[in-house]
């Protein structure tokens, strides 16, 4: 088993790879059958249109939620490469933020979303696949937080319900705000606040991915604990 062939699997299947580490003690990654350790975890997710187009065209307009798209397509990947999946929407949430930033070059940003310097903030993870081998992995990258050099801080102050002035995200504000339609782009093109992120602009959601990611929020705003998508 090599790295290439596991991502190569991902890409076909419609995820995209987003790093990979050798799980330590702390790191809070699940065992294998019988307990044994996993020694690898690959994680897999979007980050450009792969996935959106994949899951676009298996739902066709059928009432499939990307969860059980992702699921799906990630248990098949896993069987196929001996490996087991687990996912970023299961309860017990498993700690995917952390794993992210072992993964790749990842780091907090002022949203409360993490940020990667080429993709910004439009990036996700729906899942990862644990091995019992150690797979050769290439060395980490130590690219700093884009958001280290960002005086002005423009995603703070874009949200018009505010939603992002004060210690903590408002989800409240921003399902009333989006709920009123007072302002239709939110809607239409995703959460502003994002948009006024200079990274990453070349991988900004497409208008039917952002409406669908918004209209999901809404749906399950009671539970979210973060900005949609």
């Amino acid at each position: 088993m090599d790295l290439d062939r596991i991502e190569r699997c991902l890409q076909d299947a419609g995820l995209s790879p987003r790093g990979a580490f050798h799980p330590a003690c702390g790191d809070g990654v699940p065992p294998l059958a019988f307990a044994a350790p996993a020694r690898t975890l690959v994680l897999a997710g979007n980050a450009g249109p792969r996935m959106w187009g994949a899951f676009d065209a298996a739902r066709s307009g059928g009432a499939m939620t990307l969860d059980q798209w992702s699921e799906d397509v990630l248990r098949a990947v896993a069987a196929r490469l001996g490996a087991r999946a687990v996912f970023a929407f299961e309860r017990p949430y498993l700690p995917f933020q952390r794993w992210a930033m072992r993964a790749e070059a990842c780091h907090p940003s002022p949203l409360g979303l993490l940020i990667h310097p080429d993709y910004g903030l439009w990036h996700g993870y729906r899942g990862a696949l644990l091995f019992a081998a150690a797979i050769a992995l290439p060395p980490p990258e130590g690219r700093a937080s884009p958001c280290a050099g960002c005086a002005d801080r423009p995603c703070l102050s874009a949200c018009p319900a505010g939603a992002f002035e004060g210690k903590a995200y408002d989800v409240p504000a921003c399902a009333r705000h989006l709920s009123g339609a007072a302002e239709p782009a939110c809607m239409d093109i995703g959460c502003l606040a994002r948009h006024a992120c200079p990274v990453g602009r070349d991988y900004r959601y497409a208008p039917a991915q952002a409406r669908f990611h918004m209209d999901a929020f809404l749906k399950n705003v009671s539970l979210n604990e973060g900005p949609p998508g």
